[in-house]
């Protein structure tokens, strides 16, 4: 299948530029070229493109600054940037993420990483924009077809929740499981089916931020340092950058945001405690971590149910809400809950 979409690609250096042209031409795209940031700025302004690959060095303007510029642009501020650049150093990669890129890929590349990355960017901005699509027509039809519509947003959630767990292999079911326990939490708790059903949809695209995150940190089986940790931790504000213009009837974008609060404070992003931090997103913090205890991880085996029951009641009424709590509990030791993989 031939692939589609326009891509702006921006380097200083006309082989490189002319080695990105060819490559992603013969995939398919359109391309078009600026060497250099004055030239990406006035290109991007006059027809945004679908992505944009960007080179960091060059003289003028430079790729940070060409990004901090169409993130302010309303026009612009969607389009997914990719930096590709020779830069190695993780300062540079954090402050690229922290102005707004959707990744970053080094110098030399291997043409089907870059590829890759390309179709994952360009499928999940279809994604969204057709989620925003559907959201519009859901309010304006509502009343004429609301079960195909909600059918329609189920889908696309589930499609862009898979389209984060295809960069990881290792989570890969990790936020449907999630979703699954965190429903069955809220209606232990005897939450209105509406209320439930918010739940289910913030759930499964908790982790959806981690797409900016690269897949070598993901992946890493050692130690985090802590600016990869800090990275990491900046997926809730992502996920809440990628969700927060579409109109759901549930405040999911401010649910994914706070699903790492926690109830002393000591929480991210923004220190959140107790009962400002929403009910759902209490919810699946402890479903969150039942889950990601039980499971393998890159760094660690599955340490087991038992574990992380053991750790969500240590936790209770101190990092998590102690009513949710009590509800996972009875589930897994009255209800014989089981979380299927």
């Amino acid at each position: 299948m031939t692939n589609t979409g326009i891509i702006l690609v921006v380097d200083d250096t006309p082989a490189s530029l002319r080695l990105l042209t060819v490559l992603l031409t013969e995939e398919g795209y359109e391309v078009r070229s600026a060497i250099s940031g004055e030239l990406a700025l006035h290109a991007a302004t006059n027809e945004p493109p679908d992505l944009i690959l960007l080179d960091i060095r060059m003289p003028g303007i430079d790729g940070f600054e060409v990004c901090r510029r169409l993130k302010a642009e309303p026009a612009t501020q969607s389009v997914p940037v990719i930096f590709v650049s020779a830069v190695l150093e993780t300062d540079d990669k954090v402050l690229g993420f922290n102005l707004g890129a959707v990744d970053y890929v080094t110098k030399p590349y291997q043409r089907e990483e870059l590829l890759a990355r390309v179709r994952t960017h360009l499928e999940l901005q279809r994604l969204r924009n057709h989620l925003e699509d559907l959201v519009e027509e859901r309010s304006a039809e509502l009343k004429q077809s609301e079960k195909n519509l909600k059918a329609n947003l189920l889908d696309s959630i589930a499609a862009l929740a898979a389209t984060v767990e295809m960069r990881d292999p290792y989570t890969a079911g990790h936020q449907q499981r999630v979703a699954l326990l965190a429903v069955a939490i809220a209606q232990e708790m005897k939450l209105p089916e509406a209320q439930v059903e918010g739940v289910h949809l913030a759930s499964v695209v908790h982790d959806v931020g981690k797409i900016n995150i690269p897949i070598e940190i993901l992946s890493k089986p050692g130690r985090l340092s802590e600016i990869e940790f800090n990275l990491i931790k900046q997926h809730s504000q992502s996920g809440y950058n990628i969700l927060k213009n579409i109109q759901f009837p549930w405040p999911i974008a401010q649910i994914v945001l706070q699903h790492h609060e926690r109830m002393d404070g000591n929480g991210y992003p923004q220190g959140l405690k107790g009962e400002a931090i929403l009910l759902e997103a209490r919810i699946i913090a402890v479903a969150d971590t039942v889950e990601a205890m039980a499971s393998y991880r890159p760094y660690r085996p599955g340490l087991g149910i038992d574990a992380a029951l053991e750790e969500i009641a240590r936790s209770r009424g101190v990092r998590l809400d102690a009513q949710v709590v009590d509800a996972c509990m009875v589930l897994f030791k009255e209800r014989g809950y089981v979380i299927n993989r």
